[in-house]
C-alpha cells in the first residue's frame, strides 16, 4: 500500500515513510492509494474472532509488509488491552465507551497504536524522531502518555492557554522524561497552523520532525478498530447501525467511514459538533466555510477548520450528495449540551461528558425523523472527570475520580509559554 498526498504535488509514500513523515512535503495529509475491502466472510465469522485477530485483520492491508505479522500483532495487543462496553441508555440507543484506556480519552487507540509503530519502524535508526502535536484537549495527554520512554523519540505538545480542562492540562504537562509541553497564547486552530508551518520550514530540516494529530495515518486509521468492536457487538440485533460521533478534527468519523468502504456494516453516520459548526453548514449548504474557533465546554471539539475532512471530502469525490447520503451534521450549544447530559442522566442514571451529551442529541433528531428500524450508538469519547466542574453542576451530583488519575492532580505543572511560530521555531532549535 503507498499514501498519496492530497495536495497532488509529492512522490508517494509507503506507510512507514508517511508515519515518519506526517504530512506529505507539499503538506497535504496522505491519503491511501486504494481502499481495501474486506470479505463477506470476515464479517460472516466476525463474533467468532478476538480482538487483536479482528484488527490485524482490518489495519493488515493498510501496512503491508511495512510490520511484521508477529510484531503488528504485539503493537496491536498491547493498544486494545482495555474494554469497550456498550451501554444501552434506551431502547435502541447505546453509548459506546471509548474512554477506558490509559488517559480516560478514544484518542488511547491511535496515540498507542501510532507509538508503538513509530517505535518499531525507528528501532534501528540512530537518528532521533521529534513528534510535533497539536491538541485540544484529549490528544496532548494520549500521545503523551503513547510516547512516555519509546527510545529514540522526543515528543512536544501544542495546546491553547486556558482553553483545556485542568485534568487534561495535567495530563499533558507532568510526565517529563522526552514529553515537553508548550502552552500557546491562542485557540486550538493556531496551535495545528504552527505544526503545518514547522513540517514546511527548512531551517527545522536537521530535525526529523513529524505529528501524532489524526493528520497521521497511524494515529487516524486505527481508530476504525471500535467500530468494527462495537459491531461485533450489536451483529445479532439485526438492525440497521447509525453511529453518532462528535467531531472536531474529523479524524474519528472519518477513520469509521473508512470502514464502511471497506465493508463494514453501517449505515449511517452523524457528525456531531458544538457551534464550530463547519461541517454541519457545509451539509446544508454545499459551501465550505469555516470560521474562528469558539470555546465552549466541549473543547476537545473546539475546531474551526477540522484537517481530516478533506479525507472526507476525497472518499465521496467531492460529491455533497453522495455524502449527505452517508453522513448527516447537527450543531448544539453549550446550553442544548447541558440538557443533553441532563436527559442521559435522567434516563438511565448514566453520566455522560459533554462530548458524548453533544452525540446523543445529535442521534436523538437523527432517529426522531426515521421510519426504519435503526439501532445508534453515540461514542462517549471522554471520561466525564476530565469535565468534572461542567459535569457535577449541570448534574447535582459527584464524579469519582479514576485511581489512576490521582497521582496525576497532584503533581506540578511544567510547560513553556509561546506566542508565535517564531518562538516555537526557536524552541525546536534549541
Amino acid at each position: 500500500m503507498k499514501y498519496y498526498s492530497l495536495n497532488y504535488n509529492s512522490k508517494s509514500a509507503l506507510f512507514s515513510d508517511a508515519v515518519k513523515r506526517g504530512l506529505a512535503p507539499d503538506r497535504g495529509l496522505y491519503f491511501p492509494e486504494t481502499v481495501p475491502q474486506l470479505q463477506n466472510k470476515f464479517f460472516q465469522t466476525i463474533e467468532k474472532m478476538n480482538t487483536a485477530e479482528m484488527a490485524y485483520s482490518v489495519i493488515k492491508p493498510f501496512i503491508g509488509n511495512q510490520i511484521l505479522k508477529a510484531p503488528l500483532m504485539e503493537i496491536i495487543s498491547e493498544t486494545l488491552d482495555f474494554e469497550f462496553p456498550l451501554v444501552e441508555i434506551k431502547e435502541n440507543i447505546a453509548a459506546l465507551e471509548l474512554f477506558q484506556g490509559p488517559t480516560l480519552a478514544f484518542k488511547d487507540v491511535g496515540a498507542r497504536f501510532m507509538a508503538r509503530s513509530l517505535g518499531h519502524i525507528n528501532r534501528n535508526s540512530d537518528q532521533k524522531i521529534t513528534v510535533l502535536v497539536a491538541t485540544s484537549g484529549d490528544t496532548g495527554g494520549a500521545v503523551a502518555n503513547g510516547f512516555l520512554g519509546v527510545e529514540g523519540v522526543d515528543v512536544v505538545i501544542l495546546y491553547p492557554k486556558g482553553k483545556v480542562s485542568e485534568i487534561q492540562e495535567k495530563q499533558l504537562t507532568t510526565l517529563g522524561q522526552n514529553i515537553s509541553a508548550l502552552e500557546v497564547d491562542g485557540v486550538f486552530d493556531d496551535c495545528q497552523e504552527m505544526v503545518k508551518t514547522a513540517f514546511l520550514d527548512n531551517s527545522l530540516s536537521d530535525i526529523s520532525l513529524t505529528s501524532a494529530n489524526s493528520i497521521n495515518i497511524a494515529r487516524w486509521l486505527p481508530q476504525m478498530f471500535y467500530y468494527f468492536i462495537a459491531y461485533r457487538a450489536l451483529k445479532e440485533k439485526n438492525k440497521k447501525l447509525v453511529f453518532s460521533v462528535p467531531s472536531g478534527n474529523f479524524g474519528n468519523i472519518c477513520a469509521g467511514i473508512m470502514g464502511q468502504q471497506m465493508g463494514l456494516p453501517i449505515d449511517h453516520f452523524i457528525a456531531c459538533t458544538n457551534v464550530n459548526d463547519a461541517v454541519p453548514r457545509f451539509l446544508k449548504t454545499g459551501t465550505y466555510d469555516p470560521k474562528p474557533t469558539v470555546p465552549t465546554i466541549s473543547n476537545a471539539m473546539d475546531v474551526g477548520n477540522p484537517s481530516n475532512f478533506i479525507r472526507i471530502q476525497k472518499i465521496f469525490n467531492n460529491d455533497v450528495v453522495r455524502m449527505k447520503k452517508v453522513i448527516s451534521g447537527y450543531r448544539y450549544t453549550d446550553n442544548e449540551t447541558k440538557k443533553g447530559l441532563k436527559e442521559i442522566y435522567d434516563l438511565k442514571g448514566y453520566i455522560a461528558d459533554p462530548h458524548g451529551a453533544v452525540g446523543y442529541l445529535g442521534l436523538k433528531e437523527f432517529l426522531s425523523k426515521q421510519k426504519d428500524d435503526f439501532y445508534g450508538v453515540f461514542l462517549e469519547t471522554a471520561h466525564p472527570v476530565k469535565f468534572m466542574d461542567t459535569v457535577e453542576k449541570t448534574l447535582k451530583t459527584k464524579v469519582t475520580v479514576p485511581e489512576r488519575l490521582k497521582d496525576t492532580l497532584v503533581k506540578e505543572k511544567n510547560s513553556t509559554p509561546i506566542k508565535d511560530y517564531n518562538q516555537l521555531r526557536s524552541y525546536l532549535l534549541d
